[in-house]
């Protein structure tokens, strides 16, 4: 009869390391506890010498002592995070550095920045679900939301409700972008260079006719009352489509395309060279965003360069509104335009 031995005592419980205080803190830096959420909360009100605020960060960092950001919102009435639902639409390298310079600005400031995906659209409905988790502001980009969404917000406790945007929402602070400057440099441009036999791509992605609607618009007010005439291009980004608007390029007859953005450039210059099209010779190209690889190009990509606010400037804003939630919403007017002339027009 085989005898089967005895499993092995189980192993004792690691011991469990208390969580560290502000109380643990103070001691090891032998300061105050007020001293230490006033270094640890940034409270600018309150001088405390740049040793002292270098001792206790040390402490903590020693600890591993972060502050409870709850009790931290208890203490303050509201909390420190800043929510920015995800873009309802795609996102290129420009508008993703925009967002990483504010999110770097707004933590200067001391606030936690969220980023929230939604699913649909940034409406009024959707504004419910943000509101649930209490931000102290919204960043809200895109269109969609009104008024109603914004009262739901601030009765949530939202101080600031920010949109970024074509247009104002009453009750909120906008940063207007309004993207007709963009198509109306580019379709200025080609006029001026001679093209009058101008394309507009038209990007078939959703959630993008926010941005190339007004483009569109742009082009057809630059050329209004000349003698130049303006087709819309339909386009898919991938390579087939491209290819089957490069092959009828010719019967389209046209000598210039303002091609939306560098990505949708650089897709229609390859599918356009390949059927043996010399740009700009025979099509002037012009994108925007004025994104590096538009360099790597040859012939280099022509582009509108757009001059979007500084991550501080909105941070800023941000912390204004948060200061002083009745104060009335400010309106800004934030997007230039220029054309950046290279060797594709």
């Amino acid at each position: 009869m085989v005898q089967i031995p005895n499993p092995p005592a189980p192993a004792p419980p690691a011991p469990t390391r208390s969580v560290p205080t502000s109380a643990d803190v103070a001691r090891l830096a032998g300061v105050s506890r007020a001293t230490v959420s006033y270094v640890l909360n940034n409270a600018g009100a309150v001088r405390i010498s740049e040793p002292t605020r270098r001792r206790v960060r040390e402490a903590a960092r020693e600890l591993g002592y972060v502050p409870h950001a709850a009790a931290r919102s208890l203490r303050a009435g509201h909390s420190r995070m800043v929510l920015m639902p995800a873009p309802a639409f795609p996102v290129g390298p420009l508008y993703s550095q925009f967002i990483n310079d504010l999110q770097a600005a707004l933590s200067l400031l001391d606030y936690t920045v969220v980023q929230h995906n939604t699913v649909g659209a940034h409406d009024d409905e959707a504004a419910r679900a943000w509101a649930e988790l209490r931000p102290v502001a919204v960043l809200v980009p895109g269109s969609g939301l009104g008024p109603r969404g914004v009262e739901v917000l601030k009765r949530s406790g939202a101080r600031a409700v920010v949109t970024l945007g074509p247009e104002t929402v009453e009750g909120a602070h906008a940063l207007l972008m309004d993207h007709d400057v963009v198509g109306y440099s580019a379709g200025a441009h080609l006029f001026d260079r001679g093209r009058r036999r101008i394309g507009v791509v038209v990007p078939g992605e959703p959630g993008l006719d926010t941005f190339s609607a007004p483009r569109l618009a742009g082009v057809r007010a630059a050329v209004r009352g000349t003698d130049a005439t303006m087709t819309e291009l339909p386009l898919d980004h991938d390579e087939e489509s491209a290819a089957r608007l490069a092959a009828r390029w010719r019967d389209l007859g046209l000598d210039a395309v303002f091609t939306y953005n560098d990505e949708y450039a650089m897709l229609l210059m390859r599918a356009l060279q390949d059927e043996g099209i010399r740009i700009p010779e025979e099509t002037a190209v012009v994108g925007a965003d004025n994104l590096m690889l538009g360099r790597l190009l040859r012939p280099r990509l022509s582009t509108v360069h757009l001059e979007l606010p500084s991550g501080q400037e909105l941070a800023d804003l941000v912390d204004r509104a948060v200061r002083d939630p009745a104060a009335a919403p400010e309106a800004h007017k934030v997007l230039g335009a220029s054309v950046v002339h290279r060797g594709s027009s």
